[in-house]
């Protein structure tokens, strides 16, 4: 029998390495000797019925055993078993639908077929990160056609969770992403909803960005709903807003978007294709979908941005899915908080009705409102926004978001951060230009969104005029070193705010 199958035992490691299963063995192991496993070999791991597929570090050292095989803790979740247990391990069968990605970065489309073949090894495991990343790269730009997204799309529908209401119309809204503070699903769920749509929204939380809408959603309420309490939650209310990780809707995308967004790759297809498997998945059959158009927003032209609208239409109707897009402005943050709890707090100051409420923000969710309303056929062509305008108006907004989070759990109020700093304006002058991607990280560097708390507080916008001293933004932080820390890359930054003289 081949040493590749002999047993070894399987130990924990505690080592995070994110969502990708890694496994390490010692250098001097007499099953990595023999059969040649390397670093960054591709090993099947076997605990009696249950395998997965991982990538092999070597260890130099005592780490572990020499018959032992660690794990990581996504190898770990993946695998099961408890310490000590018998593995055996083997090299991984040939990737056969990787020549379809050798193809793609010569030129050569991606079929139906092929999409389905890397989907199911994708979602299987059998892709690493390296062999994902080198998928995105040959999608990228503008590698991939239509036919190309409709076939990724189909089959990223296929090897997920596929839900069903028992609405005829079951409605959706999504932003494509890239401009902080824009948190108008807390407040377009609960106005659709109070009007009698159905509206089962699924929101990712924040990977490079300071907050995503679950990580807003959870300081208010609890997000991470399996599928029965989601299904009861939307019976009882009409909406939800719930982590999506949580129900599975669209695995392979889940795994795309871990590798695609640290390569900074922006490509119309990947991002179709992920948007839309999850919301066919989700069971939507209407979606309202935002496209924020800015210099520093992910959409940096009104020309990529009719592109990209006219291929979410085009896939969606292909598909089955009817899709209105709607071209925002992307030019600065929306509201005034960046922030899970300060863009809670700004979704309350609207849903309340309060004085002070961000109107930029209250404008933008009420338009998105508006569109899913007439799509829905809850208003005619045209009057959506005296609906919204009038449910938001009347208290019945904020009393189905109040129902809502009873139902996910129970309503919380969101934290306030213990340390505050104000970052002042040197010279007067007016807001000419305003760094998005600078603040989102100024955020981060705050603590968010690990921190909830943490995050940015903005007190100028564009067009405004101020004078040398007065505060621009005030950071928030839960922690004097990360208040410091964010301090210290602020003062940094001079593209921030651009302020100019006006005569």
């Amino acid at each position: 029998m081949s040493r590749a199958h002999e047993a070894l035992q399987l130990h924990r490691l505690g080592i995070d390495t994110y969502q990708e299963p890694v496994v390490y063995l010692r250098s001097d192991c007499p099953i990595c000797r023999s059969e040649g496993f390397e670093a960054q070999s591709r090993l099947e791991v076997w605990r009696g019925d249950r395998h997965i597929v991982a990538t092999l570090n070597v260890v130099h050292g005592n780490l572990i055993q020499r018959c032992q095989l660690g794990l990581s803790e996504a190898a770990w979740r993946a695998l099961g078993g408890a310490d000590g247990d018998p593995v055996r391990v083997k090299h991984a069968p040939p990737l056969m639908s990787f020549s379809a990605v050798r193809a793609k970065i010569y030129g050569r489309p991606i079929g139906a077929e092929a999409a389905a073949s890397i989907v199911q090894d994708i979602v299987e495991g059998h892709y690493s990160d390296i062999e994902m990343a080198a998928l995105i790269t040959a999608c990228s730009g503008n590698r991939m056609d239509v036919a190309e997204t409709i076939a990724l799309t189909r089959s990223m529908i296929g090897v997920g969770q596929r839900l069903h209401w028992d609405s005829e119309i079951v409605v959706d809204k999504h932003c494509v992403g890239g401009l902080p503070g824009n948190r108008t699903t807390l407040i377009v769920v609960p106005i659709v909803a109070a009007c009698g749509l159905t509206i089962p929204k699924t929101s990712s939380r924040a990977i490079t960005s300071p907050a995503g809408t679950a990580d807003t959603m959870e300081t208010l309420a609890p997000v991470g709903l399996d599928l029965p309490k989601m299904r009861s939650v939307v019976q009882k209310e009409g909406g939800c807003i719930a982590w999506g990780g949580a129900v599975s809707l669209s695995p392979a995308d889940d795994l795309l978007i871990r590798v695609e967004r640290p390569l900074g790759l922006d490509s119309d297809g990947l991002l179709v294709a992920s948007v839309l498997s999850k919301k066919i998945a989700a069971g939507s059959t209407h979606v309202v979908i935002d496209i924020p158009v800015g210099r520093t927003a992910k959409v940096r032209s009104a020309a990529a941005a009719e592109s990209l609208a006219k291929r979410l239409v085009d896939v969606g109707q292909a598909l089955g899915i009817a899709v209105s897009t709607v071209l925002t402005d992307g030019s600065q943050p929306v509201g005034r908080g960046i922030g899970p709890a300060l863009e809670a707090w700004d979704v309350l100051a609207v849903l309340r009705n309060e004085a002070g409420a961000p109107d930029d923000l209250r404008q933008r969710a009420l338009l998105l409102a508006s569109r899913l309303l007439e799509l829905g056929g809850k208003a005619a062509p045209g009057q959506g926004m005296a609906l919204a305008e009038a449910t938001l108006a009347s208290g019945a907004a904020y009393n189905k978001l109040q129902a809502i989070c009873a139902a996910q759990g129970g309503m919380r109020e969101p934290p306030r951060a213990a340390h505050t700093h104000d970052l002042v304006a040197l010279h007067q002058g007016q807001v000419v230009a305003i760094d998005n991607r600078s603040l989102a990280r100024l955020a981060k560097l705050a603590g968010a969104p690990v921190a909830p708390a943490a995050g940015v507080m903005m007190h100028a916008a564009l067009g405004s005029r101020v004078a040398v001293g007065q505060p621009l933004l005030t950071l928030h932080a839960e922690s004097p070193g990360e208040l410091a820390y964010a301090l210290a890359y602020a003062e940094s930054q001079e593209s921030l705010f651009t302020i100019e003289e006006v005569q």
